[in-house]
């Protein structure tokens, strides 16, 4: 990425995060103590996209600084990828009350004004989606079926975008396994595949 081009991204990812701490588009602003943008490195290309910010995120205005967060960190380090190589973010970015799940309008809302221009912006070669929510609005977005996360975890899915190829791959999100534990092995197997491809991708940015 040149300089030029790194600036641009910077700014406009700096412009986005602003108007994400003072949007009021959706009720959720009410109960929030910060929104979420995002953060990371972006100059590789690599986005994980979870649901939305749980109470430490809320607290600390970071995405997965808590129980999940703590689990995601390992699962990356596991397979040799840090924090620093990969740009984190949610599809909702305040948090919903009682951690329920976003609804369809908040979803709506929120990656209309903002993630959609996040994935522009930063035009990644990879996307990662962490849960059910994550996956099924980005599968849907690229023209991709996703039935289950049983069925779609693990595996490399590629479309065209008009700048180039994105592969996407579902995995499960950190929360989910903090609740059930059988499915450890298998987020292990996923993220052995998403390592992979996050140091192969890093190695040519």
């Amino acid at each position: 990425m040149n300089y030029d081009r790194m600036e641009r991204v910077e700014g406009d990812l700096e412009k986005i995060a602003s108007e994400i701490k003072t949007c009021k588009k959706c009720p959720l602003h009410a109960n929030r103590v910060n929104a979420v943008p995002g953060e990371g490195d972006y100059r590789c290309g690599v986005i994980l996209i979870g649901e939305a910010p749980g109470a430490n995120e809320d607290l600390q205005g970071r995405p997965f600084v808590g129980a999940a967060g703590k689990l995601l960190d390992e699962l990356m380090e596991g397979v040799g990828v840090s924090r620093g190589m990969v740009y984190i973010t949610n599809v909702v970015k305040c948090r919903p009350p009682g951690n329920r799940q976003p609804t369809d309008e908040e979803v709506e809302v929120c990656t209309s004004l903002y993630l959609n221009r996040q994935i522009a912006t930063i035009n990644p070669k990879l996307i990662v989606c962490l849960g059910n929510i994550s996956s099924k609005y980005i599968f849907n977005k690229y023209g991709l079926k996703f039935k289950s996360m049983s069925e779609a975890h693990g595996r490399i899915h590629r479309i065209i975008s008009l700048h180039g190829e994105i592969k996407i791959i579902a995995t499960y999100h950190p929360a989910a396994i903090l609740r059930n534990p059988k499915i450890m092995e298998e987020a292990k197997m996923d993220w052995k595949t998403i390592g992979e491809e996050v140091k192969r991708i890093c190695q040519h940015k």
